[in-house]
């Protein structure tokens, strides 16, 4: 592939990326929610409760989750506990407020996601999947 077209290709996938966080930020707005902090609540609520596990699932570091566990903390939507089994770490807890809050933020992601794949087959979206699975892949820094 030549210069011209892998700057062509990344910079569509960046573009891509922005659009689809416009799009659930406007969404989430009229909740006082991010699309980070949503994400964030949603799959605490499904039982994730290791920060460190959380960080990466949503692809953001140990400060930028300590501040989004702060924000969310802030808002009465989670509490953060000492771990009984290692003193050392911490576990997230949704909130009754925020166990509320999930049902009506969580449909975001399926119509964004439902917005950004109209018009292709099941075909198509499989093949984008599998070809973005390689993407990360080849970023991989374990590899």
């Amino acid at each position: 592939m030549d210069h011209y077209a892998a700057l062509t290709a990344t910079g569509l996938v960046h573009q891509v990326s922005r659009e689809l966080t416009t799009a659930l930020e406007r969404q989430l707005a009229p909740h006082d929610i991010t699309t980070q902090q949503a994400a964030l609540l949603i799959n605490a609520a499904r039982g994730e409760t290791s920060p460190k596990r959380l960080t990466s699932l949503l692809g953001t570091d140990t400060a930028g989750m300590t501040r989004l566990l702060d924000r969310l903390e802030a808002k009465g939507l989670v509490k953060r506990h000492s771990d009984p089994g290692d003193r050392r770490a911490i576990i997230i807890e949704v909130t009754q407020k925020g166990r509320a809050l999930v049902p009506v933020v969580a449909p975001a992601f399926g119509r964004s996601a439902q917005q950004l794949l109209t018009g292709l087959s099941a075909a198509e979206v499989g093949q984008l999947t599998g070809l973005l699975q390689r993407m990360l892949t080849n970023l991989d820094p374990t590899d």
